[in-house]
């Protein structure tokens, strides 16, 4: 009897039946563990890709803001080089006939020098000539083309000449002058037109000012892109950049000065841009107006 219940019990199970043989625990438990490794190596692969397209986003997103300013600054360029040519030709016209206009008034001072009033006429005319003269000349140094002459330079020899040269109009507007920079700092740049582009900065920022301002240099090596070799920064105290002119300040011919002839800004945009460095203007949170250069 209990052989033939043991023999019952060993008998095996219907074909076609579905029930699934039982499965040992540690086989369960190692089942188990691998469909969660194989779910975290999906998660990890899914949050590598979602950052990689947040990344991919950015920078399309980057270089699709970088191509449309580069377009912009071409945009300017080829509009620039035709008013450029354009200039250029009518400064050439105008330069031949104020020589002559210059002889005729130096001529006649010479004959009216007994007559205080016609030599005082005499000299209004010589001294619109004069400044006609500086308007083409500045006319003709936007129109040419900018070559440079690159070699090893102290920037901070040069931010001293600059200086040295706007003296005159700093201490008649008993300006205090704040300078920050290093001792010396070798870079690789046209020292004449980078004086000339400090100096004109200077000499904007004491005209701005009322008697008593402060003007503040800064200079140094690279702190932020795209400067590659140096920065410079001109400030001031005086009233700002009104709105109207933010957009206009490098367009030619565009001044606020009584006496500008609108050309000093776009001839510094030119000079830094042919050393493939920029140049940015902005109205600082205190007060006054702020040019950095970036080289």
């Amino acid at each position: 009897m209990i052989q033939q219940t043991a023999l019952l019990d060993r008998q095996p199970q219907p074909m076609g039946s579905d029930m699934p043989l039982p499965v040992p625990a540690p086989e369960h438990a190692r089942r188990i563990e691998e469909l969660g490794r194989i779910i975290l190596a999906y998660s990890e692969v899914t949050d590598k890709l979602q950052r990689s397209h947040e990344q991919l986003t950015q920078t399309v997103q980057s270089l699709r803001e970088e191509i449309s300013e580069k377009n912009r600054q071409l945009e300017r360029k080829t509009r620039l080089a035709a008013l450029g040519e354009m200039a250029a030709s009518m400064a050439h016209e105008i330069r031949n006939p104020l020589g002559g206009i210059n002889l005729y008034a130096s001529l006649l001072a010479k004959d009216v020098s007994d007559r205080p009033a016609s030599l005082e006429v005499v000299r209004k005319i010589s001294g619109g000539v004069k400044r006609l003269e500086a308007l083409v000349s500045q006319v003709l140094q936007f129109a040419r083309e900018i070559s440079l002459n690159v070699a090893p330079m102290d920037l901070s020899q040069t931010v001293a000449q600059s200086i040295d040269f706007a003296a005159d109009a700093i201490v008649r507007r008993q300006i205090h002058l704040d300078v920050e920079g290093p001792p010396k700092l070798m870079v690789n740049a046209d020292a004449l037109l980078i004086g000339q582009v400090i100096l004109n900065l200077l000499l904007n920022a004491a005209e701005a000012m009322e008697t008593g301002g402060t003007l503040t240099v800064r200079f140094g090596a690279p702190v932020e892109p795209p400067a590659r070799q140096f920065f410079i920064s001109v400030s001031d105290t005086g009233p700002g950049i009104s709105p109207q002119a933010m957009d206009r300040l490098f367009d030619p011919f565009f001044t606020t000065k009584a006496t500008g002839t609108g050309l000093g800004l776009p001839i510094v945009q030119r000079i830094i841009e042919a050393h493939d460095g920029t140049i940015i203007a902005a109205n600082q949170s205190g007060g006054g107006a702020r040019f950095e250069i970036r080289v």
